[in-house]
């Protein structure tokens, strides 16, 4: 009888960006940039809202727990493609990759919910302006945005208890930068067809059906505020645009990564470089470059700030 080969993958490894070294360092200084300039765009943000007064409403409490949540999201996987660029091995532990994966789906999870939670909060604005302050109080705001926090937990629990099962005995190579389902899953040495389809269904159409739902609610939205006039208006439209375009951004990619067979496509690493990198150091930009309220509460922090002791 022959003898099978079961041991257990102790470490996966990661397939270079690029078989070019001098790349490689060029890559490195680029994400490195962008990493740096993430932290400290959403680290302003949220220190803008905690110490400006009048910026202590739900939609800025809400746009706070979004910055947190970048700061996190990039901190996942950042920090380890930064080391793996400027090493010969680029490497994960078995425990280390299921852990990255954890947080990865957590912070996503709670990233489209608190999303969700932000939609909601611009269609009580407009729609019970009188009733905005009563509807959405600091306690209730805290509420939805730890519900969102569960509802990441829950997701991403579903994700590694579905994978913690599975078999990996054989290939223990990734052809991407960091660990995620789809990679992961095609490495097991079990026949992975039905738990793929789970896995499609509970990430890839629960994505599509949810930008769907968001983008009709903006939809909704900004039809109602065609009844509206003067500056309210414009910077409602402002608002509501600013996130539109974060929620695109985040839904794009996420369904072009989870509603298709797990199967490598050319522009699989472009989309995740896109999802992991790129869009955290975006949604500062977007929602501070159109917002006069934003920009006018960094103006006062930076002059306090600036002031000596004593002034």
């Amino acid at each position: 009888m022959d003898q099978i080969n079961h041991t257990k993958v102790k470490e996966f490894i990661f397939l270079e960006l690029t078989h070019f070294q001098e790349l490689e360092i060029f890559l490195f200084v680029v994400c490195f940039v962008v990493y740096v300039i993430t932290m400290l765009g959403n680290a302003l943000v949220v220190v803008t809202i905690t110490c400006e007064s009048s910026l202590h409403t739900p939609m800025y409490f809400l746009l706070r727990n979004k910055s947190l949540l970048d700061i996190c999201f990039s901190s996942i996987t950042a920090p380890k493609v930064l080391v793996d660029l400027l090493s010969k091995r680029k490497t994960i532990s078995f425990n280390g990759c299921i852990t990255q994966m954890f947080f990865f789906h957590l912070l996503g999870g709670a990233d489209i919910f608190s999303l969700s939670v932000m939609a909601f909060d611009r269609y009580v604005a407009i729609s019970r302006p009188l009733h905005y302050v009563t509807i959405m109080s600091r306690g209730r705001s805290t509420a939805l945005i730890a519900a969102s926090w569960l509802g990441g937990f829950v997701h991403s629990i579903v994700q590694i208890a579905l994978l913690l099962p599975l078999s990996f005995c054989g290939p223990n190579v990734l052809d991407t930068f960091y660990c995620d389902v789809p990679q992961v899953l095609k490495l097991a040495c079990t026949d992975t067809f039905a738990l793929e389809i789970l896995m499609i269904s509970n990430n890839g159409l629960v994505a599509t059906l949810w930008f769907f739902l968001l983008l009709v609610s903006y939809t909704v939205i900004l039809a109602m505020l065609r009844s509206h006039t003067g500056k309210g208006r414009r910077k409602a439209i402002s608002t509501c645009t600013a996130h539109v375009t974060v929620v695109t951004l985040h839904f794009v990619p996420c369904i072009y990564v989870y509603t298709r067979p797990f199967t490598a496509l050319p522009m699989d690493k472009a989309v995740s470089i896109t999802f992991t990198v790129i869009i955290p150091v975006l949604n500062p930009m977007i929602y501070t470059l159109r917002n006069q309220e934003m920009k006018s509460a960094m103006r006062r922090l930076k002059k306090k700030l600036m002031l000596p002791p004593g002034e």
